[in-house]
């Protein structure tokens, strides 16, 4: 029986990155974007998951088309609009942003792991559930607070849902992209680049979204499982703290 995955955020970027080698792994996959792409062997879900009746309308199509869900990647976000100061933050920026990266979030791993719990188990795992965060869930930055305070919230929610769901044999974990090279990023290469010129970044190049889709396949498959609740940094060794 081939196993399904739901990958939010797959039309384009990590998203996609991370969908086309799950299903190099033997996956049938689930877009559920905004946008749909190209890729006909898909099943494609517009909506946003934001959205209660679209999140619920993804995991029915999901089930009619496949019978069930083995995966979910967390990867659709978004960032703020525009980047302003933190005491000049619009409440609507804040609200958009949360809504999107941290509630949404939420309760898509809340309504898929309601599915993969009556699921058969037909391996080693009942499910995995895999949040794609970001280094901004430790570091700060004051131009871009609610987007921050989004991803820290989904640290915190990749180590809930693990907590909830290890008896149930459902393992949750958390990736940390750094600086990726997507849409999201372009419109300041140019800081980023004088960044890993000067040696911010231990490895000094930009990240693609095939490493994030790298650490995914990992996480999915038997390697981890001991392990569930923690997270991964693929961030070029961004995080390692240096005198």
């Amino acid at each position: 029986m081939r196993k399904t995955a739901i990958v939010t955020g797959a039309a384009r970027g990590i998203g996609f990155a991370i969908a086309k080698e799950l299903e190099n792994q033997g996956y049938c996959i689930v877009n559920f974007d905004l946008q749909g792409n190209d890729e006909e062997a898909w099943l494609q879900v517009q909506g946003s998951i934001a959205s209660a009746e679209d999140r619920q309308r993804c995991l029915d199509l999901t089930l009619t088309k496949f019978g069930r869900v083995d995966v979910l990647v967390n990867n659709a976000g978004v960032a703020p609009n525009v980047r302003t100061d933190l005491l000049d933050m619009p409440e609507e920026s804040f609200d958009r942003v949360l809504g999107i990266n941290c509630k949404g979030t939420f309760f898509m791993s809340q309504l898929i792991a309601k599915q993969m719990i009556v699921q058969d188990c037909t391996g080693k795992k009942r499910g995995t559930i895999i949040n794609i965060s970001s280094c901004s869930a430790e570091v700060a930055s004051v131009n871009r607070g609610e987007y921050y305070i989004s991803k820290a919230g989904t640290a915190m929610t990749t180590k809930l849902f693990a907590a909830r769901l290890a008896e149930e044999g459902i393992y949750v974990h958390e990736i940390r992209p750094g600086i990726i090279a997507t849409d999201m990023t372009s419109g300041v290469r140019e800081k980023y680049d004088n960044m890993i010129a000067v040696g911010v970044f231990p490895i000094a190049r930009w990240g693609t979204p095939e490493d994030v889709a790298q650490a995914v396949v990992a996480f999915c498959s038997n390697a981890f499982l001991y392990t569930t609740g923690n997270h991964i940094d693929v961030d070029g060794g961004f995080h390692i703290r240096r005198l």
